[in-house]
């Protein structure tokens, strides 16, 4: 989830004291944005049932964070470059730790929903900052050592979003049920503003910075028009409201694009476009993320609804995808990615298209009466074609570009991975919950369906990237 902003002045190297309690506070950050990214996988059908939100809420409660954060994320990174990065992770660690609060209290569907747009606005603004602080005031032996840690933490809170959703539900603290998966962050919230307070680095920042906040409202009005009509498009049928929503989506997004190559400072620059490698991985890794985080998004609620598991024994059960995609994360970043380029991503696609066919032959033979544990080993067969993926196809992506162009490629990369997977939430959860009336075994079989379509298609375009990995 980190991107790299723009080069700012080098800092003097801090101690190794210093440096290493920078560290720490980054991976905190960096950690309660994956963790929030994934806990409502678990914990949405409790919230709606609580909150009497019903399917709307459902489809919402990951989408709204992510949306907002796709679309701000390199916005964050150039306003870390102008104001100062020390100043925007403050702004970013107080305003998501009282998004966090509000969303913990929420008394109805609308104030949690404003509060998880807010988390993911204010996380924005804060995980591009920590990158820059570190390669400002870290040695080179102590940034290498930063780089070998974000791995496994970053996976470690993957597991741990689900898994601590569902301890903390079925543990039900203090009779509050789910709101503690959101109060937690502000404890750790404060105690990281306080420490953030006494050990960054001071800096000014570069007011000559351009931040393209047109081109960032403009993309904001497409994505939301485009995902407000495919979700009620598909959800509620195709009326006059999700129609006039998608043509909005698609007028916003042109008007996105005439900015892009108009612009003094695009937030994506147009050159990147015509690189046919890039573009391509970028299709495939939009294709990718929507689809692989919208199935598991669901596969949790045709757990929780169709074979009755508690949140508990659903994130249990889910924990062998997670640990398919960390091992075999590891296994690309260790050196496969280097040797094989792009043939792991087709790799890994077709592992996911086994992994998921394996779940439909079962859930076709035996609809909701499969049992939890003869999905597991299909789950770990997902996760592992999805951690070949994750970790490679923008890295692959990445293989042909001008080195100038490196940081904001990497920035366009990462802000497209969180729409993709805000689309892929609220589109695949749609087609779920609208065949869920003709049984939830048969959801389940038309969302694979969708699912094991879209990776069908992207596996063509994987020829089109370049054949190695960036360096």
């Amino acid at each position: 989830m980190t991107t790299m902003t723009a080069a700012a002045a080098p800092a003097r190297p801090a101690s190794a004291r210093t440096m290493w309690a920078i560290l720490a506070l980054v991976l905190l950050a960096d950690a309660l944005d994956v963790i929030d990214a994934t806990v409502t996988n678990i914990a949405a059908l409790t919230i709606a049932g609580d909150l009497n939100g019903g399917p709307d809420l459902i489809k919402w409660l990951g989408t709204a964070y992510m949306l907002a954060m796709g679309v701000l994320l390199m916005v964050g990174g150039r306003l870390g470059d102008k104001y100062g990065q020390r100043r925007l992770f403050l702004v970013g660690m107080a305003g998501f730790t009282a998004a966090s609060a509000v969303a913990g209290l929420a008394p109805g569907p609308a104030p949690l929903l404003a509060a998880r747009a807010a988390q993911g606005a204010f996380g924005a603004l804060l995980i591009p900052q920590g990158m820059g602080i570190m390669t400002r005031t870290f040695s080179r032996a102590m940034l290498t050592k930063a780089f070998g840690l974000f791995g496994p933490l970053l996976g470690v809170a993957t597991i741990g979003g689900p898994a601590l959703a569902g301890l903390i539900i079925s543990a039900d603290v203090l009779g509050l049920s789910w709101r503690p998966i959101f109060l937690i962050n502000v404890v750790l919230g404060v105690a990281g503003l306080a420490v953030a307070v006494r050990i960054l680095p001071r800096d000014d920042g570069d007011r000559a910075t351009v931040v393209d906040v047109r081109g960032s409202a403009l993309l904001a009005g497409a994505m939301l028009g485009l995902l407000y009509g495919l979700i009620e498009g598909s959800g509620d049928g195709w009326g006059t409201v999700p129609v006039v929503s998608v043509v909005a989506g698609l007028v916003f997004f042109a008007a996105f694009a005439r900015r892009q190559s108009t612009a003094s400072d695009p937030l994506l620059r147009p050159s990147l476009l015509r690189n046919r490698g890039f573009t391509s991985g970028l299709v495939v890794g939009l294709t990718v993320f929507a689809a692989t985080i919208g199935l598991v998004y669901v596969l949790s609620l045709f757990l929780q609804e169709g074979l009755r598991a508690s949140p508990r024994a659903a994130a249990l059960t889910l924990l062998p995808l997670t640990v398919g995609v960390i091992g075999s994360a590891f296994a690309a970043i260790g050196g496969l990615v280097a040797r094989l380029g792009r043939t792991l991503v087709f790799v890994g696609l077709a592992v996911i298209l086994a992994g998921c066919g394996w779940v439909l032959a079962l859930v076709a033979a035996s609809g909701t009466g499969v049992g939890l544990w003869t999905l597991t080993p299909a789950f770990f067969v997902i996760g592992v074609g999805l951690g070949c993926c994750y970790s490679t196809i923008f890295d692959v992506a990445l293989g042909d570009i001008d080195p100038a162009e490196a940081g904001s490629a990497s920035g366009s990369l990462s802000s497209i991975q969180q729409l993709a997977s805000a689309i892929g939430s609220a589109a695949v959860t749609s087609i779920f919950l609208r065949g869920s009336a003709e049984g939830l075994d048969r959801a389940m079989t038309t969302s694979l369906l969708v699912v094991l379509g879209l990776i069908a298609l992207s596996v063509p375009l994987v020829a089109l990237m370049p054949r190695r990995a960036a360096q």
